[in-house]
């Protein structure tokens, strides 16, 4: 199985670190990156990484992912709670899915209680900040070599 993961992010996440720092903190995106890819390397993972605010692309990327990668990590962010085309386009692929929230959704406004990638992810991870991502990649790594066995 191929040990390709896409890390996929959605809206307003290219403003992490400036946005809302005391629910999302201070790092930024480019942090989270350089950390998933120095954990990808340790792993064996080659990791690639993309943040949208547009639906469309992330679509787009989890139906190239479909062709190439051994799993997703995905923050949905917004589109969590109202994407069905992400969901549907999420169940097209055979392989691990890790949905990540940075802040825990449940301790939050009601309507970010709902997922819809939830239905399709193998584990969600919510409220550990970005460190949530590293906990998702290992997570995937995981079932990769587990499936290679």
């Amino acid at each position: 199985m191929s040990r390709l993961v896409y890390v996929l992010n959605g809206p307003n996440l290219n403003l992490l670190g400036k946005r809302q720092p005391h629910i999302y903190g201070h790092e930024t995106l480019a942090d989270v990156e350089a950390q998933c890819r120095a954990l990808g390397e340790e792993l064996g993972l080659e990791i690639r990484f993309h943040q949208s605010n547009r639906e469309y692309e992330i679509i787009d990327w989890i139906h190239e992912a479909r062709e190439t990668a051994g799993g997703i990590v995905i923050n949905p962010a917004a589109f969590t709670h109202y994407s069905v085309a992400i969901l549907d386009a999420l169940n097209t692929f055979d392989h691990p899915v890790m949905e990540v929230h940075i802040s825990n959704v449940h301790k939050r406004e009601e309507f970010r209680h709902h997922s819809f990638v939830s239905g399709r992810a193998d584990g969600v991870i919510a409220g550990f900040g970005t460190q949530g991502y590293l906990l998702a990649l290992r997570r995937v790594a995981k079932l990769i070599d587990d499936k290679a066995g």
